[in-house]
């Protein structure tokens, strides 16, 4: 069924409604109708099946049949911290992890992010990267949509996740792939983690060094040099075969 995200004030005891642009994808494109099936979220954390009820001119009718009570997610909180790559890659991140299970995706400006955003710039990429994510989410039938975070400076992110249960930080002069495994194996279900990736270029020794001093582990991810859209997804599909139910 397809699956439409909904603000948590229009979902009722019985009946919920889709407003805004999904009202015109539902009647035109989609072209269903009354009778129809399909799922709706509130993008945190309650998800419905529901069927079409009728159409107003600006919103479509739905009456609640009942709550899907086991969802999507993966039973474990997974923060991204992406440095910024080239180009128009950070939408392909973005999209992939968020197919893959990721919680919230926070960009990171390391040392070597040729990409540098001003203000202006930023807050119009971090809406269009949000607008991807929504996308995603609902393509995947995610109960939630992952929220991508205004851009982080290296240390601001790594002071951030700190605290994490779990700190995973992929460098490509760490050794031992042992130790990778035994790091994953520890994974369970509640668990906050968070996953480095660096951009282009890596990260910087001085970068190493500080997340060394507030407890990250560099991990190795293979013999194999990935790309910085290629890494953070081989993480994460490594955590959601160690976290899936």
């Amino acid at each position: 069924m397809y699956l439409f995200f909904v603000d948590g004030g229009d979902i009722g005891e019985r009946e919920a409604r889709i407003t805004g642009s999904d009202v015109n994808h539902i009647k035109n494109v989609l072209r269903m109708k009354p009778g129809d099936k399909l799922r709706i979220s509130d993008g945190e954390s309650l998800c419905y099946n529901c069927r079409i009820q009728s159409f107003e001119e600006e919103a479509v009718i739905l009456s609640l049949l009942s709550r899907d009570e086991d969802g999507t997610e993966l039973p474990a909180k997974i923060v991204l911290f992406q440095g910024l790559p080239k180009g128009d890659k950070m939408e392909l991140v973005i999209q992939k992890n968020v197919e893959l299970g990721v919680f919230q995706i926070v960009p990171v400006a390391t040392r070597r992010s040729v990409v540098k955003l001003d203000t202006k710039k930023a807050e119009a990429k971090v809406r269009r990267w949000n607008a991807i994510s929504e996308s995603a989410a609902k393509q995947s039938k995610r109960t939630l949509v992952p929220k991508v975070a205004s851009v982080l400076s290296f240390k601001e992110a790594v002071d951030l996740a700190a605290d994490f249960d779990c700190k995973l930080f992929p460098y490509e002069h760490a050794e031992g792939m042992e130790e990778t495994r035994k790091l994953l194996a520890q994974i369970q279900p509640g668990m906050e983690i968070a996953v480095f990736i660096g951009p282009e270029g890596g990260f910087e020794e001085e970068e190493v060094d500080y997340a060394r001093e507030k407890g990250f582990v560099p991990i190795t991810l293979g013999r194999r040099i990935l790309r910085t859209e290629t890494a953070g997804m081989a993480l994460l599909s490594a955590l959601m075969f160690q976290l899936e139910k």
